[in-house]
């Protein structure tokens, strides 16, 4: 005799459910893998879906370079790890590292949310933010009144803690753009706007990429100094341990000043 169909009770359903979620669930605790001291191994590092020049640059056929990248290749090579480029979305990488899916990626401490859920290495170089401004439009820069009245290219979603004050009384102006290179073009074609925030080895990347060389001068001081070091989890703090040894290494054989200055 036929019988009419009837859905599943509620019960079932879920336990099929978490049948079909056991295998993804496994997989992502399989995918943490520890430091092997003296490897080989791999080594899982974020570099963004579009790169971070001149720290991560993407070329075409998946040819990577940048300081970052030739300083971590140079370290890695000594540890017997290779590389693995993952390009990660910047709002997903605190929690892919977390969960194994990376073992790393650039960061400064300044800018993690909870810098205590990890380890960071030694920095790799230094992030140091700066003003740049036309040629024959200079200013020094020693404290934060001195852009009163200025209306500043800034980057979109970023933040400047030492210039808040500034900007949320009014006493200065930020214009926010999406895109690095944006930020030298605006400056560049509208007189409107005084001066540019930018990393200064972004800036000079930026400008010897496009030949704007003698149309832009930077600020000796500068708002921020970071330390960009490689971000990882805390089954990873051994490796940070090596990886300082290597660095301090390359720092003294003078192998760092070479990578820095393919890029200057």
């Amino acid at each position: 005799m036929f019988q009419p169909y009837r859905q599943p009770s509620p019960i079932i359903y879920l336990f099929c459910l978490l049948a079909g979620l056991l295998p993804t669930m496994g997989f992502a605790e399989s995918s943490l893998e520890s430091y092997n001291p003296g490897g080989p191994g791999i080594f899982k590092l974020n570099i963004s879906p579009n790169g971070y020049p001149p720290y991560i640059i993407i070329g075409e056929d998946a040819q990577y370079s940048g300081i970052v990248w030739d300083v971590v290749k140079t370290v890695f090579k000594r540890l017997n790890y290779q590389v693995e480029p993952h390009k990660i979305p910047r709002k997903r990488v605190d929690g892919m590292l977390l969960d194994g899916y990376i073992d790393g990626t650039p960061r400064a401490i300044e800018w993690t949310t909870d810098p205590d859920a990890y380890v960071f290495t030694d920095p790799v170089v230094r992030i140091k933010e700066v003003f740049f401004t036309r040629k024959g439009n200079e200013f020094q820069y020693r404290a934060p009144d001195d852009i009163e009245s200025l209306i500043v290219v800034t980057h979109l979603g970023y933040r400047y803690p030492a210039l808040a004050e500034m900007f949320e009384s009014g006493k200065a102006e930020r214009f926010d753009v999406s895109q690095d290179k944006d930020m030298f073009s605006f400056l560049l074609n509208a007189e409107y706007f005084d001066t540019a925030i930018a990393d200064l080895a972004v800036g000079q990347w930026i400008i010897g990429e496009n030949g704007w060389q003698h149309e832009f001068s930077y600020t000796e001081n500068g708002i921020s100094d970071f330390g960009f070091r490689l971000m990882l989890r805390k089954d990873w703090a051994s490796f940070a341990k090596d990886f300082n040894v290597e660095l301090a290494r390359i720092r003294e054989s003078g192998e760092l000043d070479q990578i820095l200055n393919r890029y200057r």
